[in-house]
């Protein structure tokens, strides 16, 4: 039997930014979600609505004010650095809009690094990465550097290295807000299939309403709430 425990799940989240003593801005007024395993979401929200800091809360990136966090039914928001740094890397995918790709590294070593960091050998974090690669098409780019790489590709790469340690959970905001329309439908395509056959949840941030209906269901922030879109 599947474990039904929610791979994602935020409680009451609340936070505001303080830019001066006197002004405060309040992003999450109590926010709540939960990610059963294998569902993706898509997260819709105008620019400045507080999706980012959403996401990042969620992946351990920063703090909410009060509030709770479980991934994979484990409280974690009150855990150490060094515990919430080891969460991220093993259970937690992050993909930007911008691929973040280390120019000086191939298509292969970007994707093989979280392996090697997280302790692997060079062999199995090979042949990882060179499988997701294969998954996505791109096979035959291994050896490319991002500079040679078009901007659906570096993108795709993104998309392999974030999820080479077998994270239970995805988060990515606006993944395909730098590409052109057509490209950002093949690659998001080629995303949710990657998702879908590992098995693990996505909570994905867009502006792309026609994107979001491909997914499981859709959520909107507004006023710091989340709700079904």
């Amino acid at each position: 039997m599947a474990d039904p425990t929610p791979a994602l799940r935020l409680k009451n989240l609340t936070k505001t930014y303080r830019r001066h003593q006197a002004a405060q801005l309040p992003v999450l007024r109590g926010a709540s979600l939960a990610l059963a395993p294998g569902e993706t979401v898509a997260l819709l929200a105008p620019s400045g609505a507080g999706k980012s800091t959403l996401l990042h809360i969620a992946g351990l990136l920063d703090s909410a004010d009060s509030g709770t966090i479980l991934i994979a039914g484990r409280n974690v928001e009150h855990l150490s650095d060094a515990h919430r740094t080891v969460i991220r890397r093993r259970h937690i995918g992050f993909v930007y809009q911008y691929h973040h790709l280390l120019p000086e590294f191939d298509a292969l070593e970007n994707v093989m690094l979280p392996m090697r960091a997280d302790g692997s050998s060079a062999g199995a974090a090979q042949a990882k990465a060179q499988n997701l690669l294969s998954a996505v098409g791109l096979g035959a780019r291994i050896h490319h550097r991002p500079a040679a790489l078009s901007g659906g590709e570096q993108q795709r790469v993104a998309f392999c290295r974030a999820l080479v340690n077998g994270p239970k959970l995805l988060l990515a905001d606006e993944p395909t807000g730098n590409l052109d329309p057509a490209t950002a439908d093949t690659v998001f395509a080629t995303m949710i299939e990657l998702v879908r056959n590992t098995g693990l949840s996505a909570l994905v941030a867009t502006h792309n309403a026609d994107l979001a209906m491909r997914m499981d269901r859709a959520v909107r922030l507004h006023q710091g709430i989340l709700q079904p879109a």
